[in-house]
């Protein structure tokens, strides 16, 4: 009985932890977010500022993420229903986009050396650091749930979730739609703001 009522503890304690996690995140991108803008504004005004294209390779990786978020939704609606093999397809599904779209990330960042912006030494520019930051904090955050996506794949093959226990597939998809939209919201910015 104490096992069933800590274990049910656990579960109710599992979202809002999420969310108070994603708030923190959001937090720091917001952080980031706003130094970008100081900085550009200040450097635009010293007429510093470095205007380059952002590389096709993400906007790829952007439709790549945004498909992998609708199978993400299909995954947790077959868990729902009951279908555990089509959640268990769809979960690997939304890994292997997951892993893609971090390979096209990579792809872009190649693009952006070869085109001569760099991070950092010689030849660099504020405006392609500042670039980089950006793609690279959130790539750290697609691999963590691409690592979720992984644990929660591999605990469904070991049939850890039923049609009355699929939250970590619902937590890890809350996770990923998280890493989605703040992806959409970071390639707006950078597009808008270059």
């Amino acid at each position: 009985m104490a096992d069933s009522a800590l274990k049910n503890d656990r579960r109710r304690a599992a979202k809002p932890l999420l969310w108070i996690g994603i708030a923190s995140m959001i937090m720091a991108f917001a952080g980031l977010t706003s130094g970008y803008i100081v900085s550009r504004s200040s450097l635009i005004e010293a007429n510093t500022w470095l205007y380059f294209d952002i590389p096709s390779e993400f906007y790829i990786s952007t439709a790549i993420i945004i498909a992998s978020s609708f199978v993400m939704t299909f995954a947790v609606r077959s868990a729902r229903a009951g279908s555990m093999g089509k959640a268990k397809l769809l979960l690997l599904l939304t890994l292997i986009a997951g892993l893609v779209f971090s390979g096209f990330q990579v792809m872009g960042w190649s693009q952006l050396t070869q085109n001569e912006i760099r991070f950092t030494g010689e030849g660099s520019n504020v405006a392609g650091s500042w670039f980089y930051i950006i793609t690279w904090f959130h790539l750290l955050h697609v691999t963590g749930g691409v690592i979720t996506l992984l644990v929660t794949w591999v605990k469904a093959q070991m049939g850890k979730y039923s049609q009355d226990d699929y939250l970590g597939i619902e937590m890890a998809a809350i996770f990923w739609h998280f890493v989605d939209i703040l992806w959409i919201f970071l390639f707006l910015f950078l597009a808008i703001f270059r």
